[in-house]
Parts: structure tokens; sequence; C-alpha cells
């Protein structure tokens, strides 16, 4: 039997095509027919897979503007070869300037982490999710409403993203060869709109410790 709400989401989404299409076709700045000979965004935006958090509605910027790689929660792990491939072409091909991490208020990903309920293949995701709550096990235990938990445990998280990006070698053979690379973490209200400062940036490697710090 067809099912007509998947007939006509799928219309919908032609639809919606057909009517951007004649938006690029009537725009007379020309940045389209650009856009179609390459690409030179300054910013590389490391978001969550949640469709409720779109880069550019986000920052306000145009198509072209901004390199994205999502992910559930934000992660920035040192073994997925997906985030790294991106973060490589990002910063030694495209030459951006300002990589964030954003993550946001209301985190599916990060409440799951907190559960001891399993959800399926996701749970090796999680885990280091969970890794992070490990670290700071004590600060988010003491919080008792679980929403504030959550919440802080996403904004811990984005800092420890941050500093995970940070201390790979692409980064910091960036750093040696350019003083504009600067490592960003925010937070999302999802409610407002707002993108909030972390206040966790990085343009060197001077803070990240012995241990992490290449020569």
């Amino acid at each position: 039997m067809e099912n007509k709400d998947l007939i006509t989401g799928f219309d919908n989404i032609i639809k919606g095509n057909k009517e951007w299409m004649e938006f690029v076709k009537n725009d007379v700045t020309g940045r389209f027919q650009q856009l179609a000979k390459g690409q030179n965004p300054e910013i590389l935006w490391i978001g969550c897979a949640d469709s409720r958090v779109p880069a550019n509605e986000l920052t306000g910027t145009k198509p072209g503007e901004v390199f994205v790689h999502r992910n559930i929660a934000n992660m920035v792990i040192h073994s997925d070869m997906s985030m790294l491939s991106v973060l490589d072409y990002a910063v030694n091909v495209l030459k951006v300037k300002h990589v964030i991490i954003a993550g946001h208020y209301g985190c599916g990903g990060v409440a799951a982490s907190l559960s001891r309920k399993q959800y399926g293949i996701i749970d090796n995701w999680l885990g280091h999710i969970k890794d992070v709550y490990r670290l700071h096990s004590a600060e988010i235990d003491a919080i008792e409403e679980h929403d504030k938990k959550v919440n802080r445990l996403i904004e811990l998280n984005v800092k420890e993203q941050v500093f995970n990006l940070c201390a790979t070698s692409i980064i910091q053979n960036a750093w040696k060869e350019r003083n504009d690379l600067a490592v960003h973490g925010m937070i999302i209200n999802i409610g407002t709109g707002e993108l909030i400062d972390q206040h966790c940036t990085f343009t060197n490697n001077d803070e990240l410790g012995e241990v992490f710090s290449y020569k």
C-alpha cells in the first residue's frame, strides 16, 4: 500500500528545491555563479547532527562561507577518520581561519550518555561522552536538577572537544606555519538562537600541557 505521507514529504522536498532554484535564478549578485567555481570559507563548523542547529542560519552566513562537519554531540574523536579528513581539508586546503566546536543545550546524545539505558550501536559513540562525565563526575553529580546536569555536561563536553581538536597534529602543525587559525567552543541556545561563547579559544598550543603539545 502506498504511504501518502511519505509521498507528500518527498514531494515537498522537490517543491522546496524548485523554489530554491528560482531564487538562485533571480539572484543578480553573481555569487552563485562564483560558488559554482569553488569555495573559500573562513569557518569550519563541527556541530551536532541535531536537525535544529543548522550552521548557516545560526551564524547568519551565506552558502560557501561555512565548511561543516556534524555528528552526534559534536565529538572530536582521534580515531574518527571522517572528522580528521574534514579537518585536514578545511585547515590545509581551504585554509579556514576559525574552527568552531558547537554544542547545544538539550542535546539528546549528551542526555543519553548520562543514563544506563542501551540504545544500540550508538552506545559505543556515547561512551566517549561518558568519558567526559568521568573527568567531571564530582561537579556533575553535585547538580540535583536533571536538565541542569545535562546542560552542564554539554558545556564541559564542548570544552573537552576543543581541547581534543587542539591536540591533533593537524591543528598544531598548522599553528607552526601560520598565526591566523583559532579554535573556539560555543553553545547554542535553541530557544533563543543565541551562540554562547564558552571562552575556551586557542590560537596556539602553549596552554595544552607538555604531554599534548608537539614540538
